[in-house]
């Protein structure tokens, strides 16, 4: 089944959020409803990328790297590049 990488964006915060589900838009109504703990104070969160990966593991291997890098520079230029 296939799974997607996605990145959202807050403009309230400036910051950005990476994850990874196999229904984005779901995901998106979901952490913008406030019920997700890590993005609720940064609402409204904005789609900014998706990638579509085979597999869960492969998204999450994504996902983990990404989020390893911790480089906001890095991370737009990913978003951008895509």
């Amino acid at each position: 089944m296939p799974h997607f990488l996605y990145i959202l964006y807050s403009e309230s915060t400036d910051r950005y959020y990476i994850g990874q589900t196999d229904n984005v838009y779901s995901r998106l109504d979901y952490h913008n409803s406030g019920y997700v703990l890590s993005t609720k104070h940064g609402l409204p969160w904005k789609l900014m990328f998706v990638k579509e990966y085979p597999d869960r593991g492969s998204a999450m291997k994504e996902e983990s790297r990404l989020k390893r890098a911790k480089n906001r520079s890095y991370l737009e230029w990913y978003i951008s590049a895509r």
